[in-house]
């Protein structure tokens, strides 16, 4: 056999899809790992159904896992793949739409029996002319029949020895990718520490769809290499949104000198992060799962009275719930973090889609006035910085935060340089000077006007807080008018005195055509079209919130300095409702998609463009 020709290139798009049951998703994490951990950029999106197990090889049981990996920075997973692994019939039917034209469809023959296809709702045996695939570009390879073979003499029941197929197609992508088998065997046996066993068929399957790549490459593959060109010296590891906001909350605390409490009810998809907390008692970390949704929160502004850095996690039905208990921080001047992973709604809506739809409701969803930071996290990897610095906000500004992240940044992960915590800023909650023992009252203030912090514990700093309002001097119920008009005002004022950076401008900013404004984690996507755009020779920038409430100070000179402006959100206008109210005379385009999934690259740089030429 000749020489196989490696060829570099600059990014390639992987998709693996198969059965919620077939480890897509772990396969995926893997080849990420090894992808970051070799200096690649990398961008994932995890994409599982809501069912805990449909039925074997239904088309509503798919589960798939998409990968984009680059040479230089890469801002999205892709709009398409380039490689399509299909465990199935039914992921074959549901997933090649995913794939770029010519791209290489990697199946199980095993998988596409007459049931199979049947399941699949295909109406006949010629699965890939109904569907109008190239032949030439399908590597089809009875990859359940060779797990078998393979691991034969392992002594694992059948069962085990099936759950090891989605390891032969990772080794046979790796094989695609020129990948080091060393990382993945070692995030193996890591992961089955306490199974050697398993870890060692789990590694020789691995080596076989390796080798069958390397022993019957064809016309339909070739193997590539994405070669890193910018490397920038440190330690990385590739991870999700969530397990970056855990390490963030954990970083602040012990920054500030706290322990760090979390009270929380299990919700798709912020679990993780009480998963994740709770494998940090070592750190100083306390995790209660609490009966439902006020519990957790009420627990935490109970720890956050104690003095901890107190946190609270959920998704958008379960903010619904914890509003009240967000309000009562709110009377109560005392710091609580509130973490929101937006899910599709309303209700229990859509729990394994993102969505940016609770942004009114975290900024205006609680009775009365009710001022509150708001900070939305821009990548999974920006979900570390995006925690701490709310973190910070909470503690020096004694309020609750609500940080904003979604489903597709929170399960989605990225290649994060490992933070060095002397490089973060200090954290210095206002607690009340010992000199003050004799003169102080719950709602004395600092000179930003922030209310002083008094621990439980301390002789002569004895208080009481609670839902009534307070007298401003004494601290005591006060349902005097002036009073009350006085504290609202004063509670406002301390969520404006909030410094946070400006409104950062990238791309043309001096002479666009268009500015392209969204926050949160649609960050990627819109700097990709802002790529794409450039490219064409557009001109155009973008201006991305990651800092909602309170508003960047020059966010209002931004929006006016362009002619034209779009704002595009995974929800039905929310950010642009916001603005518009803020900003006199603000009025933008927008783009607007409520589909579940993703901005799709191709699809904003057309309707972009369409609004640049629109007179």
């Amino acid at each position: 056999m000749e020489p196989l020709e490696i060829t570099e290139k600059n990014d390639v798009v992987v998709r693996f899809s198969g059965d919620s049951g077939d480890g897509m998703q772990l396969v995926g994490n893997i080849f990420s790992t090894v992808s970051a951990t070799v200096g690649n950029s990398i961008s994932t999106f995890p994409d599982f159904p809501a069912d805990i197990r449909a039925p074997q090889g239904s088309l509503t049981g798919v589960s798939g896992f998409q990968v984009h990996i680059g040479s230089e920075q890469v801002f999205t997973p892709g709009d398409l793949c380039d490689v399509l692994v299909a465990m199935n019939a039914a992921a074959l039917k549901t997933q090649y739409r995913y794939a770029k034209s010519g791209a290489t469809i990697i199946i199980d023959t095993n998988a596409f029996s007459p049931a199979d296809l049947k399941k699949a709702e295909f109406q006949t045996d010629d699965y890939l002319g109904e569907m109008n695939i190239n032949p030439d570009h399908v590597v089809a390879c009875p990859l359940t029949q060779m797990v078998k073979d393979c691991l034969a003499d392992s002594g694992m029941d059948p069962k085990s020895i099936l759950k090891c197929r989605n390891m032969f197609a990772l080794g046979l992508v790796c094989w695609l990718f020129d990948r080091d088998l060393d990382i993945a065997y070692n995030y193996i046996k890591d992961k089955f520490a306490k199974k050697p066993d398993i870890a060692d068929a789990n590694i020789k399957v691995i080596q076989a769809g390796y080798n069958y790549g390397h022993n019957t490459h064809s016309s339909a593959v070739g193997v590539h290499r994405i070669e890193t060109k910018n490397k920038v010296p440190g330690r990385y590891m590739d991870i999700t949104g969530n397990k970056a906001t855990a390490y963030g909350l954990i970083a602040a605390a012990e920054k500030a000198g706290l322990k760090l409490y979390l009270g929380s009810y299990p919700i798709t998809p912020a679990t993780d992060i009480l998963h994740e907390l709770s494998k940090h008692k070592s750190l100083g970390v306390t995790t209660v799962q609490c009966e439902d949704e006020i519990a957790g929160c009420s627990s935490a502004l109970g720890a956050s009275f104690a003095g901890a850095l107190a946190v609270t996690s959920t998704s958008g039905p379960g903010i619904c719930l914890k509003s009240e208990a967000i309000n009562l921080a709110v009377i109560m001047e005392l710091p609580l973090v509130v973490i929101d992973v937006q899910r599709g709604g309303p209700a229990t809506g859509l729990p394994t889609k993102s969505e940016q739809t609770d942004l009114l409701q975290v900024l205006f969803g609680r009775n009365g006035e009710s001022p509150l930071p708001v900070i939305a996290a821009t990548s999974p990897t920006d979900c570390f910085d995006a925690a701490y610095q709310a973190c910070k906000i909470a503690l020096e500004h004694m309020t609750p935060v609500v940080l904003l992240t979604d489903g597709y940044i929170a399960n989605g992960s990225g290649a994060l340089k490992l933070p060095q915590l002397d490089q973060y800023p200090t954290i210095n909650p206002p607690y009340v000077p010992e000199q003050l023992k004799e003169t102080w009252t719950p709602y004395m203030r600092t000179n930003n006007g922030t209310r002083y912090w008094a621990i439980p514990g301390r002789e002569g700093f004895e208080h009481i807080l609670g839902g009534l309002e307070k007298d401003c001097n004494t601290g005591a119920i006060s349902t005097n008018p002036e009073n009350h008009d006085l504290m609202t005002r004063l509670r406002k004022q301390k969520i404006e005195n909030i410094d946070v950076p400006d409104l950062e401008v990238i791309g043309d900013k001096d002479d666009a055509d268009l500015l392209i404004v969204g926050f949160g984690g649609t960050y990627g996507h819109l700097r990709a079209v802002l790529e794409e755009l450039r490219n064409q020779g557009q001109k155009v920038a973008q201006a991305h919130f990651k800092y909602i409430s309170p508003l960047p100070k020059n966010t209002a000179d931004v929006m006016k300095r362009y002619k034209k402006v779009v704002v595009a959100e995974q929800n039905m206008g929310q950010l642009a409702s916001y603005l518009r109210m803020k900003i006199d005379g603000f009025v933008p385009y927008q783009y607007n998609l409520v589909n579940g999934q993703p901005f799709v690259v191709s699809e904003l740089a057309k309707s972009f463009s369409n609004m640049i030429n629109d007179n």
